[in-house]
């Protein structure tokens, strides 16, 4: 299946290496929703309090292993959204997800809110992939 990825002429991409401003996929045989995942492992318990960079890497750890009992990879994701409660912390999430996502870059919307679901979760990520 055909997914193609870019950046218009004239619209700069402030930080390539994060996403692209379009994704387009053309005729998709399955889409994955993947639920917000936050920083927590098998257990239950919270990754990384007190760190947006390690609670980043177990949102997105999180979002590979339900991508792959989907039958899909990082590869696929082509929309994410991040919802993060400290919007000064932006450039410790894009360090963790430039270790994700190397190359077929998502797009991507990060909002800043004031709480998520438990105290000291301080980000959560939800991915949609088309395989």
């Amino acid at each position: 299946m055909p997914i193609k990825r870019g950046n218009p002429p004239g619209l700069k991409n402030v930080r390539a290496s994060v996403y692209n401003h379009y994704v387009r996929v053309d005729q998709p045989k399955s889409m994955i929703f993947v639920s917000g995942q936050v920083s927590r492992d098998g257990e239950g318990r919270q990754v990384g309090p007190g760190s947006m960079l390690e609670q980043t890497r177990q949102c997105l750890r999180n979002i590979e292993s339900c991508l792959a009992a989907a039958g899909a990879t990082l590869a696929d994701v082509v929309w994410t959204t991040v919802y993060t409660t400290d919007m000064r912390e932006f450039r410790q999430i894009v360090a963790a997800r430039e270790e994700f996502f190397r190359d077929n870059l998502p797009t991507s919307t990060m909002v800043e809110v004031n709480h998520l679901a438990d105290p000291g979760l301080m980000v959560e990520i939800t991915v949609i992939a088309a395989v």
